[in-house]
């Protein structure tokens, strides 16, 4: 009987995805425990409202460029473009927004610039051609990943400031204001958004042969090509996704703060994006990837930072502390490491005589 528990024990802490579920959960009974009312939900003005709510509304964004990021790790690359492709996501679509209040018959009315529909297009557009520019520059003239999307993290900051002339663009346009701050069903659009992106690109990996393309090609792309794989489409579509991904992120980040910051938008987005995949169990080697680890690595960034404010941590530490979770979280999932850890428990102490 023993031995059987053992062994069941074995198995469920040996899955890839157990360490970053008890993680998140020890990070939950934490809030719990220091502030008695976190897991305290209430139904007011037709939704909950929360500091779970809080949390998920919080971490939408970031689940979508890790869902990015994701595939495009899987394929051996990496982009650290993210956040700039947000800011320029974000400042097209409140440039083209922008909004005026205007009076007419004696009635208020609220004015966009271009239609909604339109700019919201126009920006997921230039977020998945940011991702093609970075595919194109890995797969097609052979950059190495994080040279190649380094240039657009530098530019992209340029070129969304340029479109914001340097200034934040404040959005008068209260319809624009659903999408990162409304909510359906008494819980946050911006969840909605998010589960349906997770549940499109699940599917569509499950259940077709892009998860294999994208596995071969994350094991060995050279093999991948002798196979009849199309390597190079699918570095470029990786890409592509990444960049959709974070624009959907951008908008939903300008419509929750009613405006675009080029400079500040998306800010270090890109690093939270990488360690939120790595906590979900996806291999910075390329192949083994997973999307729902990284939702939850996700949860657990935004988790982790919500305890760090409600706890009053210093703000000078904050990312100190982060990294420290991260580091302990990393440990745990690598084999090698309890591994070792098994042999030194195990390791008779000196002089001790084994019978």
């Amino acid at each position: 009987m023993s031995a059987s528990f053992s062994e069941s024990f074995r198995r469920m802490f040996g899955h890839r995805l157990a360490w970053p579920v008890v993680t998140l959960l020890l990070l939950l009974a934490v809030n719990a425990a220091f502030n008695p009312s976190f897991l305290h939900l209430e139904w007011r003005d037709g939704h909950l409202y929360g500091s779970l709510i809080d949390i998920l509304n919080r971490a939408a964004p970031l689940v979508l460029v890790s869902l990015g990021m994701t595939l495009v790790i899987a394929t051996r690359g990496i982009d650290i473009s993210v956040g700039a492709v947000v800011a320029i996501a974000a400042a097209i679509a409140a440039w083209m927004i922008g909004g005026s209040l205007v009076v007419a018959n004696g009635a208020a009315a609220e004015v966009s610039r271009f239609p909604m529909w339109l700019a919201i297009l126009a920006a997921l557009g230039a977020a998945a051609a940011c991702g093609l520019w970075n595919g194109l520059l890995v797969a097609r003239v052979g950059m190495q990943p994080i040279i190649a999307t380094l240039i657009l993290m530098v530019a992209g900051r340029g070129i969304a400031q340029l479109i914001t002339g340097g200034q934040i663009i404040t959005i008068y346009y209260s319809p624009f204001f659903f999408i990162g701050s409304g909510y359906l069903f008494g819980l946050p659009f911006s969840v909605y958004i998010a589960a349906l992106v997770l549940a499109i690109v699940y599917f569509g990996i499950t259940r077709s042969a892009l998860g294999l393309f994208i596995q071969a090609v994350g094991i060995n792309p050279g093999a991948a090509r002798v196979a009849g794989v199309r390597a190079r489409r699918v570095i470029v579509g990786a890409y592509m996704f990444c960049g959709f991904c974070a624009g959907v992120a951008g908008l939903l980040i300008s419509s929750n703060v009613k405006s675009a910051d080029g400079n500040n938008a998306g800010q270090l987005l890109e690093l939270d994006a990488i360690l939120a995949v790595t906590l979900g169990g996806t291999a910075l080697t390329g192949g083994r990837f997973s999307l729902i680890g990284s939702v939850i690595g996700a949860l657990i960034i935004q988790t982790l930072t919500y305890a760090i404010y409600s706890l009053g941590v210093p703000p000078e530490i904050n990312l100190v502390v982060k990294a420290a979770v991260v580091f302990a979280v990393m440990l745990l999932q690598s084999a090698e490491f309890r591994a070792s850890m098994r042999t030194l428990v195990q390791r008779p102490v000196r002089g001790e005589v084994k019978p």
